[in-house]
């Protein structure tokens, strides 16, 4: 168990988790508020952009209590595959044809964290 690489994890999703949460929401919002989408639309893709939001920031948490914890080693699994399956997502679309999600912190983000909190329990 590696405490630091833990908190690194935790310090990654943490500082994604805020920075998608705050600043992303206002560049995101803004272009959904101001497309022809329908209102129901808007609101499910507020919904879903702050769901990733949230799994940041408990991912986060989560790493920051198995650091502390040992014992809850277990807890860090579904941290590592929720985040190793999203970097895999934005790369597998990214490749296929949506060359510009490949731009984005996404899948560095979740590779990261789910890198770090492997290497942290291992």
């Amino acid at each position: 168990m590696d405490y630091w690489l833990l908190m690194g994890g935790a310090a990654l999703s943490l500082v994604g988790g805020l920075f998608h949460g705050i600043a992303g929401h206002k560049i995101y919002m803004s272009n959904i508020n101001g497309s022809n989408l329908e209102q129901i639309a808007k609101t499910l893709s507020l919904v879903s952009w702050h769901m990733f939001t949230i799994l940041l920031i408990v991912g986060a948490g989560t790493l920051v209590c198995i650091a502390y914890e040992p014992a809850m080693a277990l807890m860090a699994y579904p941290i590592i595959l929720v985040n190793a399956g999203g970097a895999l997502m934005f790369l597998a679309v990214g490749l296929g044809g949506h060359g510009q999600l490949l731009r984005l912190p996404g899948m560095y983000l979740m590779s990261g964290t789910a890198i770090l909190a492997w290497l942290g329990i291992s």
